[in-house]
Order: structure tokens, then sequence, then C-alpha cells
């Protein structure tokens, strides 16, 4: 069982796991997983927000166009394989869902299911979202991170709700 619970209280591991192995995006209909490690939690316009990156070429770009809202998932150590493989496989062609075993919940502030894996997960609406600009950005990012020039879009997901296990179960 989830229960409720505060950024405080989970922001030290959701961003340990992002700077680790990473935490996974769920979006669209039917939901597609993707692994993510850059992202930003705080508050922007008076609102709780997550913001994050997705190059316009995977896969779930197009799924978080449709749906305008995300869950992230805050998995533990022992779904390392599915990290990686939710990382580097497309839902193009594969059923990461069924490929990882994973079982969905359906959301209960958005539509979008969450991962019943996750120990922790976030509900989302989008509320903006930007392109980023060549120019805008310093040239010694620009050449590391986007040599292809394949640069992201940045969402930001007023923050519904935070679900964290109950520790009597």
């Amino acid at each position: 069982m989830k229960k409720e619970t505060t950024i405080s209280a989970v922001f030290e591991e959701t961003i340990s796991r992002m700077k680790g192995d990473g935490v996974i995006l769920l979006a669209g209909d039917p939901p597609n997983p993707m692994t993510i490690g850059w992202g930003t939690i705080g508050y922007i316009w008076g609102r709780k927000i997550f913001t994050i990156l997705v190059r316009p070429s995977r896969f779930t770009h197009a799924l978080m166009e449709k749906s305008k809202e995300f869950t992230v998932n805050i998995l533990g150590d022992e779904f390392r394989r599915q990290l990686s493989l939710c990382g580097t496989k497309s839902g193009r062609n594969t059923d990461k869902i069924k490929e990882c075993g994973f079982t969905l919940e359906n959301g209960i502030c958005v539509k979008t299911p969450f991962i019943r894996e996750s120990h922790i997960h976030y509900e989302c609406r989008i509320v903006q979202e930007n392109e980023l600009l060549p120019e805008k950005i310093a040239a010694d990012i620009a050449k590391r991170y986007y040599p292809a020039g394949d640069f992201h879009t940045v969402y930001y997901g007023e923050i519904l709700g935070i679900f964290k296990c109950s520790p009597t179960l």
C-alpha cells in the first residue's frame, strides 16, 4: 500500500537514484517506461514541479506530447537490470513492461499508471514545455551532450501527488 508523502521526505533518495542507475519515467497509452537520470524537483509558479528532459528522437517524447502527464517511479537496487533495459531499448519495438516484469497500477491523481514495484512514485501533469535552444546552451555542454544536435525538450510537470510504500507493509 502506498501513502502520500512530501518532497522533503523523498527528495534525497530521488536525487541519489537519478544520479545513480536512474529512475523510470512512465508516459503514454499504452504506457512506455524510459530510464532517466536528468531532472530537478522544486517550486515554480507556486507549485511543486518535477522537471524532466526527453529527446525528440525517443519514443516516449511523442507519448508525452499526447498524454500531457507522466509518473516518475523510484525503484530499488534489485531493479538494475530493468533500469538498464528501459534506458537502452526502444518502446517502439519492445514491450518493456512485459520484458521487465513490471506490474502497473492505476494512477491516483493522473490517468498514467505507476509501477507497483516502485517504492516511491510521483504523479505529474505537464504545465509547460520548452525546446532547448542550441544558441542558448554553453558551448562545452552542447559539445559534450549534443554532438549530433539532438537537443532535449524540457517538461515541467506539476507534482499532483507523491506516494511512498507504507512502512507497515
